[in-house]
């Protein structure tokens, strides 16, 4: 298993650095990404994440990349802590196990209509969550990955300076 998440970590490192455009312009469209990841529901975030990484020059490929923070595997996690921590902001009455049944039975139906029909307190719950999860993430991932691709571009200038130093002996 932790090999696994290796190889997909790794993967997902060598997009993020091999991307082309300057490290802002890289860590922007993640950013974007993030944030879309968290704040709209799963199945529409590539169709905001897309057109908004044109609109505030980001990285298209990051953007994308980005939103894979909720997943088929994440979401049933990140989904119902977001819900509870949402009905917080918003002094809602709903429990955590309520949130969790509710949330179940909308990601088993996979459809809107079901999160919607889980009532109104869920919907503004569920979206005040979201935006309080893509504030406080999008400007972590913003810095992570502008350092990361900037350490990595450097790394990789070094070596080129010395393999090239090599061959000029």
């Amino acid at each position: 298993m932790f090999a696994r998440l290796k190889k997909i970590l790794t993967f997902y490192y060598m997009k993020a650095v091999r991307d082309k455009g300057t490290p802002e312009y890289i860590a922007r469209g993640w950013a974007i990404g993030m944030f879309v990841g968290f704040a709209i529901p799963f199945g529409l975030q590539l169709a905001v994440s897309i057109p908004l990484s044109f609109l505030l020059k980001g990285s298209k490929l990051g953007s994308i990349l980005g939103t894979f923070t909720t997943n088929h595997f994440t979401i049933f996690i990140i989904y119902p802590l977001q819900c509870w921590i949402g009905n917080k902001l918003i002094c809602g009455s709903l429990s955590l196990d309520r949130i969790q049944c509710m949330m179940r039975d909308v990601l088993n139906e996979c459809n809107y209509e079901a999160l919607f029909n889980a009532g109104l307190e869920v919907v503004v719950s569920f979206f005040a969550g979201g935006l309080l999860f893509a504030v406080i993430s999008t400007p972590i991932c913003y810095c992570v990955i502008k350092q990361i691709v900037i350490k990595y571009r450097l790394l990789r200038e070094k070596a080129r300076a010395e393999k090239a130093a090599e061959n000029g002996k």
